[in-house]
């Protein structure tokens, strides 16, 4: 393993323990953002070989089930996924995977980017799910690493305006440097309905698409009232179970609410994105650390420093 991202989930389960139904029973290993260099494969892997970059895609189905044969493995109920308990993740020095999972990186694509992959493949998906397109005007509620991937795809995809919203200055701050047209701080007083009112007055019209990636439920009555009639609100962050959401709301409107799990069929479109240069997700990375002081880099994302911490396992590559 060459580098690996740490992701808020990682940070939930050494702090808690769970997320939702899936619980830490035994030791676990955790990170599943990562790339990495080939250093053996399977006697009948043939598109792989020594010495190859590869970002790996956490995700590998462990059965052909309806899921797997419509396309959709990532609902798969049986699905091996990287730190998702009781499954071992990568962040460690040496990690072996499916070679159908990992995939080349060009040359002109850096092993943090492939890394990056991960975050950046959970954009595309709530963009292809929440249908954004040429001339798309969208609504972002959070800014915080999936938020701002959200923003990268959203524009890589045709939109055309793009407000952001988030409690932290400093977040929106990064989110206007990456291109969004509007950026909202919101106040935990604000109500739903006002803030909606205040996102069409930014851009003139309620948006076509809401992507919701914090979870908090007044945000997510917020994006459901914000959405124009006939839109689409995709949730993306995990909040509480059960939430309180104006679902008349939606339903008098025709406000389609989809949700968002993980990604599927992503890695091709991300690697042909970042090797293009069509999007650029570097400024993302504002920590990086040796492996040997994993402990200061999750304590850094714990404290939600910067904005996507980088963890370096190759002791002899040290180059990004």
């Amino acid at each position: 393993m060459h580098s690996v991202g740490i992701c808020g989930s990682d940070v939930h389960y050494w702090q808690r323990g769970r997320i939702g139904d899936f619980v830490v029973k035994k030791p676990m290993v955790l990170g599943h953002e990562a790339a990495g260099r080939v250093v053996k494969v399977g006697s009948e892997v043939k598109h792989l070989k020594e010495g190859d970059r590869v970002a790996v895609e956490p995700g590998v189905p462990r059965e052909m089930d309806e899921f797997f044969k419509s396309g959709n493995y990532n609902l798969s109920p049986t699905i091996f996924f990287c730190a998702t308990p009781p499954d071992d993740g990568n962040l460690c020095r040496y990690y072996k995977h499916s070679a159908n999972f990992c995939y080349k990186l060009p040359d002109n694509v850096t092993y943090e980017e492939g890394a990056l992959i991960e975050p950046l493949s959970v954009g595309i998906h709530a963009c292809r799910r929440a249908g954004v397109t040429l001339g798309s005007s969208i609504l972002i509620c959070g800014a915080g690493p999936i938020g701002l991937v959200c923003l990268l795809v959203g524009q890589a995809m045709g939109a055309s305006q793009v407000v952001m919203t988030d409690l932290s200055p400093d977040r929106l701050a990064m989110g206007k440097e990456l291109g969004a047209d509007h950026c909202l701080t919101v106040k935990r007083e604000d109500g739903p309905e006002e803030l909606a009112r205040r996102v069409e007055g930014l851009l003139g019209a309620q948006p076509h698409v809401t992507i919701e990636c914090t979870g908090v439920e007044s945000s997510v009555q917020t994006a459901i009232y914000s959405t124009r009639p006939g839109g689409v609100v995709v949730l993306v962050g995990l909040g509480a179970p059960m939430t309180t959401v104006p679902l008349l709301s939606a339903a008098v409107r025709e406000v389609d609410i989809r949700g968002v799990f993980r990604y599927r069929n992503t890695w091709p479109m991300a690697i042909s994105m970042l090797a293009s240069k069509k999007v650029n997700v570097a400024p993302l990375v504002t920590h990086r650390f040796p492996l040997e002081q994993a402990v200061q880099a999750f304590e850094t994302t714990r404290q939600g420093l910067g904005v996507k911490v980088m963890l370096k396992c190759d002791k002899t590559d040290q180059n990004p």
